[in-house]
């Protein structure tokens, strides 16, 4: 069942997703950290630390955002880091960013769709995607460019939600989630439908042991997940 952020419209979930993204751009970095309680900060850092021993030159952060990731990863000391998204809205935001910390000679931003992505076969030493999977309208079709453009040996690192298991923090998590954060995010977004599609999307997503199985069907090796904070969100990382 594909979830989409706006029920009464025909659109697919590609166009719908940029339209949300949009809709909510000038206020997605407050609220990110706010309804997280700034732990997505310490959540991108970590996934991050999976590539350092690896020390990737070039990067391809797909769905970038505002390119929140794209800035984490400069942790490494790459020659370049690319951030695509569909969104304009959100790279608009991205752009003014990079360029306030003088980091726009290193981190481009640039419009793309992660399921088509305009990059050359085996291309970048390592794909980082924050949050974005679950947006793609195909996701075996979106890690499979992921996989294209990587280089032999290159690794993907995905950070996305997925579900508390254990008593009593799946209810109490699952409350929050489901209920008091779409209000917040609705009342502060002035979009209604952006943070109702938030939880959904998570309920629909194949995390855990079948996101891997996912990965490891596209052709990745090594794959491997860690929770984080209970299991509000994962680390998954793969190999070429």
């Amino acid at each position: 069942m594909t979830v989409l952020p706006y029920k009464n419209e025909t659109s697919g979930k590609k166009e719908q997703v940029a339209k949300m993204f949009d809709n909510i751009s000038h206020r997605y970095d407050f609220l990110n950290h706010f309804l997280s309680l700034g732990i997505d900060k310490l959540w991108r850092k970590k996934a991050i630390a999976f590539l350092k021993p690896h020390q990737p030159k070039v990067l391809l952060d797909v769905a970038t955002g505002t390119g929140d990731f794209a800035i984490q990863a400069m942790e490494l000391k790459p020659e370049k880091i690319v951030g695509v998204d569909i969104s304009e809205g959100m790279l608009e935001v991205g752009r003014k960013k990079m360029k306030e910390k003088n980091l726009h000679t290193i981190i481009e931003m640039k419009s793309g769709d992660s399921e088509n992505l305009p990059f050359a076969d085996q291309t970048f030493d390592a794909v980082t995607v924050a949050f974005g999977v679950r947006n793609f309208e195909n996701l075996e079709k979106g890690l499979r460019e992921i996989y294209r453009v990587l280089k032999p040996g290159g690794l993907v690192v995905v950070l996305e939600f997925s579900k508390p298991e254990s008593f009593p923090f799946k209810q109490l998590y699952g409350f929050y989630f489901k209920f008091i954060l779409p209000k917040l995010g609705s009342w502060l977004s002035k979009d209604n439908a952006a943070y109702q599609y938030l939880p959904e999307s998570v309920d629909a997503f194949p995390y855990g042991n079948a996101f891997l199985n996912v990965l490891n069907q596209v052709g990745f090796q090594q794959t491997h997940a860690k929770k984080l904070t209970f299991g509000i969100s994962s680390i998954y990382t793969g190999k070429k």
